[in-house]
């Protein structure tokens, strides 16, 4: 029997749907998406997008809930792309690494999950993570200004995966990198 959840629609209802399967694409419990089936029509949707059609000064939309503040817009740009990002907890045995979308658009805390649009409306990556120098008062992550997502069409291949096999697989090389290199790209650790 499949997991159940639940989300919000954008019309305040809250249809209850199973889950698919949960990929964790990047190797890590924190960071993994998830394919999940609404039995409902006439639900609005949104143009998918192609990442690899995304450029550096291009226009990005943030959307989401940070800090639990519904609907909430922010708008940047692309400041750079393949960036390899941390996703998840940076400290466990088996961190997870993405080639992420960075953009000055405001995401916060409760963004992730949401999409990051082009200038036309277009999902062209999915909000995942933040950097951040110093904890907030509560405890959470603030943001600095920079923002990273998951490209869409990563997210596309992963939820194809899911779809079709109820997981999803990221090829590995089984190397850990070095967290405190701070030049263009990454190192391998010793």
């Amino acid at each position: 029997m499949p997991k159940r959840s639940s989300g919000k629609s954008g019309h305040g209802t809250e249809p209850r749907a199973p889950r698919a399967g949960t990929a964790r694409p990047l190797h890590s419990e924190g960071s993994g998406l998830a394919v999940v089936k609404v039995d409902r029509t006439s639900l609005p949707t949104v143009v998918v997008g192609n990442s690899s059609n995304v450029h550096v000064g291009d226009t990005a939309i943030a959307i989401g809930a940070p800090l639990g503040l519904d609907g909430t817009v922010t708008s940047g740009i692309i400041s750079a792309l393949d960036r390899p990002v941390t996703a998840g907890d940076p400290t466990s045995e088996d961190p997870s690494f993405i080639n992420a979308i960075q953009t000055d658009a405001a995401i916060n805390p409760g963004n992730s999950g949401g999409p990051l649009l082009d200038g036309t409306g277009s999902v062209i990556g999915v909000n995942s993570a933040i950097a951040s120098m110093v904890a907030s008062p509560n405890g959470e992550a603030a943001n600095i200004g920079l923002g990273f997502a998951i490209p869409i069409n990563s997210a596309k291949r992963i939820a194809e995966e899911l779809i079709a096999t109820g997981e999803s697989r990221t090829p590995r090389i089984g190397v850990n990198l070095d967290q405190e290199y701070t030049d263009p790209g990454a190192k391998i650790k010793d």
